[in-house]
This record gives C-alpha cells, sequence and structure tokens, in this order.
C-alpha cells in the first residue's frame, strides 16, 4: 500500500468537500419478516433460512455476523432477490420485493448495490470504465456518467488511478473502485458479503474508515455481512448474530460487548477480547488463596464511554478495604467508544467482599459479572 493510500482517508472529507447524491432521500427500512429458505438437493432438504425477522433502520451501518453455513450469504442474496425465498416476505422501503415482477424488480435493484469479497472488477476495463459500468446499463449517457465515475474516484481516493487497470492495482485500490462502481447509481442501500475478508489487516482498517465515512457523509444505509467481529467493533452500529440458518441475538454493537446473551455470541466477543488468565497464575492463586483466611472471589467488569477512565479499583479498595488483584486487563475501542474489561480477584471478608460487589454494580457504565470458576 502507498503512502497515498494510507492517508487516502483523512483526506477524504477535503477531497470530496460538497458532494451530495442527486436524488432526495427517503426514510428507508429494511423489514424481513419470517424469511425461510429451503433448497432441495439430492441429499434431502437443506434449511438455509430458518424463520428469520429483522428490521434495519435507515441511515445505520447493520452488521450480520455468523460462522461459515450460519446462513449470511443467503440472506443477503434473497434481500437483492438473488434467491427467491421459501416463505415470508422482504419490504424495502415498504414495498414487498418478493412479489415483484421482473421489470419490478429491476427498478427496484437500483436502489440496492453490492460490494464483494473478491472486487468482480472486469479486467478488460480501466478503472473510470469500471465504474461507469452500472450506469452504461441503466442507459445513462457517456458524457454524465463518466463525469460521476470521476467524482466518485475522488470519493474514494483513487483520482490519481482513473486510467489503470484491475491489474495494475492493490487490493485495497480494487475494493475503493468496487465501492465506487456500488455508489454509481446512488442506491440507498450498500451489501457488503465479506467485502474485507481478502484483505490485510491495515487494508481492512482504511476500507472501513472509507465506508464510515460514505455512511456518515452520504447517509447510506450499508448491511455487512462478515465473520470477523474486528469488523463489526469497528463500524457497525447494531448486529445480529446468526447461527444454524436462525437470528439468535441482535443488539447494538456496545451492548453485544458488554452483555452477550447467547454462547455464538460470547465465542464471537472472546475471540477478539481474551478473558482467559493463564494456567501459571491461576496456580499460584489457587496456592496463595489456600492458605488466606479471608475470602476470595473473582470478578470480571466490563466499561464503557467515560466509565473506562474512572479509577474505581482504587477507590473500591481505599473504600471498602478489600484487596483487588488485576489477573487480566485491557481498553479497546468499539464504533470509536472506548471500551474495556478487567478480570480481578478480590479478598475480604464476606461483609466486604458483598457491599464492593453491590458499589459496583451500581455504577454507571459498568457491567459486573461474578466468576464461579476463573
Amino acid at each position: 500500500m502507498n503512502e497515498h493510500e494510507r492517508n487516502t482517508d483523512k483526506e477524504c472529507a477535503a477531497k470530496y468537500e460538497g458532494f451530495e447524491p442527486q436524488n432526495e432521500r427517503v426514510l428507508l427500512v429494511i423489514d424481513i419478516q419470517h424469511v425461510t429458505k429451503i433448497y432441495h438437493t439430492p441429499g434431502g432438504d437443506v434449511r438455509a433460512l430458518d424463520d428469520v425477522s429483522l428490521q434495519i433502520n435507515q441511515g445505520e451501518i447493520f452488521g450480520i455476523i455468523g460462522l461459515s453455513g450460519a446462513g449470511k450469504s443467503t440472506l443477503i442474496r434473497c434481500i437483492n432477490r438473488l434467491e427467491q425465498p421459501t416463505s415470508g416476505s422482504i419490504l424495502l422501503e415498504g414495498k414487498e420485493i418478493t412479489a415483484l415482477n421482473k421489470n419490478e424488480l429491476r427498478l427496484q435493484r437500483q436502489k440496492i448495490s453490492m460490494i464483494f469479497q473478491h472486487f468482480n472488477l472486469l479486467s478488460s476495463r480501466n478503472v473510470v470504465e469500471n465504474i461507469m459500468f452500472p450506469l452504461e446499463i441503466a442507459k445513462v449517457p457517456k458524457s454524465k456518467a463518466k463525469e460521476r465515475a470521476i467524482e466518485l474516484l475522488d470519493l474514494v481516493g483513487l483520482s490519481d488511478k482513473a486510467q489503470a487497470y484491475p491489474s495494475q492495482l492493490s487490493g485495497g485500490q480494487k475494493q475503493r473502485v468496487g465501492i465506487a462502481r456500488a455508489l454509481a447509481n446512488e442506491p440507498r442501500l450498500l451489501l457488503s458479503d465479506e467485502a474485507t475478508s481478502a484483505l490485510d489487516p491495515q487494508t481492512t482498517r482504511s476500507i472501513l474508515d472509507l465506508l464510515k465515512y460514505i455512511n456518515r457523509e452520504l447517509g447510506l444505509t450499508i448491511l455487512l455481512i462478515t465473520h470477523d467481529m474486528n469488523v463489526v467493533k469497528q463500524v457497525c452500529d447494531r448486529v445480529a448474530v446468526m447461527e444454524n440458518g436462525r437470528i439468535v441475538e441482535t443488539n447494538s454493537v456496545l451492548q453485544l460487548f458488554t452483555n452477550p446473551s447467547t454462547p455464538i455470541s460470547k465465542s464471537f466477543i472472546h475471540s477478539v477480547i481474551h478473558h482467559e488468565v493463564p494456567q501459571e497464575l491461576l496456580q499460584v492463586i489457587e496456592k496463595n488463596t489456600s492458605e488466606k483466611s479471608r475470602q476470595t472471589c473473582f470478578v470480571r467488569l466490563s466499561f464503557i464511554g467515560s466509565a473506562a477512565g474512572q479509577p474505581f479499583i482504587s477507590v473500591l479498595v481505599k473504600k471498602f478495604e478489600v484487596m483487588a488483584n488485576i489477573l487480566y486487563g485491557n481498553i479497546d475501542r468499539v464504533k470509536d467508544i472506548p471500551y474495556g474489561n478487567l478480570t480481578l480477584e478480590f479478598v475480604g471478608t464476606s461483609d466486604s467482599l458483598k457491599e464492593a460487589i453491590a458499589w459496583l454494580q451500581s455504577l454507571e457504565g459498568l457491567e459486573l459479572e461474578v466468576l464461579e470458576n476463573v
């Protein structure tokens, strides 16, 4: 990645100041109700989606996360009607897209664009021509299509690559072209199907920053499919967790991180935030605990926003005469909001431990879990 590409996201606002879509935006709500998709195979029926219901608000970045085979890609293909649901309904801007005929579907699809994991650029066309392609299909005059393509190249920070061909671009640059092409028809909804999974971590951050910028500046709703919790953590407002064709949890990203309610959600959180205490330390703690006359308990604290900067541990030690041993801790950011977690050993009398835990539970922005086992 060259210096120009690394600095693109910091320069986007200055380089594309004043960009506005030509058409006035209308309220966008994706309303998915009881969608089921069954594939009939020689080996039997496969239920890829099982009674899925989901609502996505206008202007948000919504993530759908799940392991391979969870049904994520099938769901996104039902939303753009590349797949027809077996049952249920999908409404886009209040229109039932599962009931549209070919002509109606073609018009409705102009409101939906998609970016792909492997870019899907036309190798025989240069960058500008790739971005112009959907406009040509929509029969936009060539001069206007080219003007629009150049504007979008400026938006994604690739003005100097207008005449380059896909083979001359890095992976991150190819995905920026893919994003520009997806924006050509001024869609209401942008679908992203594992769009960063083929990129290295630094380039992934760059692309996600660009998507956040586009969402913020254009008010574009983005539905993002991923198996990577780091992607969700960086850009999403809300997230749905899928498992075996079903949505098992839907929540804000912050709530999911601080209080996941299902085993699969907890496993995703643990993949990016490690709570495990090293075994060597556990052995020392076990030995020390057996030699203590005072009681010991273990807690896990999660804190968000301004709570991340509060000295609550030092206050607790002084206030309740409880000793605190930090076993594990870190501070990260979730959608630009500080988020931290600590695993601690508390040592004190039975009454002091109860009072300390009750006090922690009363603090705003703090989630506490008393652990049976560390």
